[in-house]
């Protein structure tokens, strides 16, 4: 009897410290994949245009500088079509360790490009090439390293043990931001030369530690199950040909996945929007010093984390709908204050502003993702289903909007309101998708929907 007590303990320290390992490592490849990510969208704002597209007007090098960051985003759809069909069949384990080092290698090399000067127009077609191999393996590894935790989660806790490893999001903004407010106290001509380089080349160091830990993780339970209902499939009926989860999903959870993209507008509009362009607008058209926006940025960025717990607490038992539609109504609210609070210089309304929009609108809704959008699927093609959904969303709703922005501007003399009126639409839209949305809080990870 206590034999069997000792190994039923076992187990579940065991399950627990798996687990424990699950969430740090999805924390750590989020934190990798958001620093690479974010932080061209910095060098898109600060740098770039400067130095990858010097011979044309500073609006046009602007706009190509963000056209190249969107360009990572439409290759993200094509990375979640292909690494979800292999996490769904191989496994999440060896998936995640592909994406992850690949996306190191991508970031790495960016940091090595010659610039304009050096070759001229090869240049930025090497940068949109790396680029777009960054988005294509970003595409791969956002739903993989979320489904790993929900899936390995107790049912209880999904929404929280979720909510941590999406803090990655601010974890890398924090690295990226934190080492550029260092780099652009260069000297100008230093920062444009070699300085710029050294927040891509530091990512190398980070992907070694993701890969140390993601070796060591095992299958989550759910997708060892479904192996194990496969094979015994396979065996009652030899011959029987399968079908590409890929295929699967989009045939008949196709509504699944236009829910996700529609539900991502209400968290990517703003985000980006404050991240990317709100930093390039500030600085570049307010007179903001470049110094305070990094600093009202990385304020932001400490304070996500305990609001991401909190929200995904709060899900597991008021469930996910609800606390999507708060967020997205909120940031729908808060769109015009936060271009107001900007508007005034002063660092503390700046912080205000961004403490709204993104700490309380983009963190509650962006803290229930994981758990809702994986919820949403069954086990054979979750990996697919939430990878396809969640990076098609990205496409219009995060990638092209600075450029969007930016655009939007300049219709009419570099004024905000016609952006601050494109983040309410796209909240109110989101709003709506929550509303018609099935609560999936409830839901058995190992059934098919």
């Amino acid at each position: 009897m206590s034999i069997s007590l000792d190994i039923t303990q076992d187990r579940k320290l065991l399950d627990r410290s798996n687990i424990r390992r699950v969430v740090i490592s999805s924390w750590i490849g989020n934190t990798i994949e958001f620093y690479d990510f974010l932080l061209y969208g910095l060098a898109s704002a600060l740098v770039f245009g400067k130095i990858f597209f010097p011979t044309i007007s500073p609006l046009a090098a602007m706009l190509a500088s963000f056209a190249t960051f969107g360009v990572g985003f439409i290759a993200r759809p094509l990375g979640g079509i292909f690494f979800g069909h292999m996490g769904d069949t191989l496994g999440r384990k060896y998936t995640l360790m592909i994406t992850l080092g690949g996306m190191g290698v991508a970031t790495f090399l960016v940091g090595c490009l010659p610039t304009w000067a050096q070759i001229g127009v090869w240049a930025p077609i090497l940068l949109v090439v790396l680029r777009f191999a960054q988005g294509f393996l970003v595409g791969g590894e956002w739903g993989g390293a979320m489904l790993m935790v929900v899936e390995s989660a107790p049912a209880n806790l999904r929404g929280l043990l979720g909510s941590i490893p999406q803090t990655g999001g601010f974890s890398g903004q924090l690295l990226a931001t934190g080492i550029f407010a260092l780099i652009t106290l260069l000297p100008e001509d230093q920062l444009l030369s070699w300085g710029w380089r050294i927040p891509f080349m530091l990512s190398f160091a980070l992907v070694l530690v993701g890969l140390y830990m993601r070796r060591r993780l095992e299958e989550t339970p759910v997708f060892k199950t479904v192996q194990q209902r496969e094979r015994q499939k396979a065996t009652a009926a030899p011959g029987e040909k399968t079908t590409s989860p890929v295929v699967e999903v989009v045939r008949h959870q196709w509504r699944s996945i236009l829910l996700i993209m529609v539900l991502r507008f209400a968290e990517s509009v703003p985000f980006f929007l404050a991240t990317v362009f709100a930093v390039s607008y500030a600085t570049s058209q307010l007179g903001v010093n470049k110094q305070t926006m990094l600093n009202v940025v990385m304020t932001t960025c400490v304070l996500a984390f305990p609001m991401h717990a909190f929200f995904g607490m709060l899900s597991d038992k008021v469930g996910r709908r609800p606390i999507y539609i708060f967020g997205a109504l909120f940031a729908a609210a808060m769109a015009f204050p936060f271009f107001w609070l900007l508007e005034s210089g002063s660092f503390v309304l700046m912080v205000l502003g961004y403490i709204l929009l993104i700490n309380i609108a983009h963190n509650s809704i962006n803290a229930v993702q994981p758990a809702f959008f994986t919820e949403l699927f069954g086990p054979k093609v979750r990996y697919s289903g939430a990878s396809i959904g969640a990076q098609l969303g990205a496409i219009v709703a995060g990638g092209f909007t600075p450029f969007i922005a930016k655009g939007l501007t300049a219709l009419d003399h570099d004024d905000w309101t016609y952006v601050a009126t494109y983040v309410v639409i796209a909240a109110l839209v989101a709003a709506y998708a929550a509303w018609r949305a099935p609560e999936t809080s409830r839901r058995d990870l190992t059934l098919d929907h």
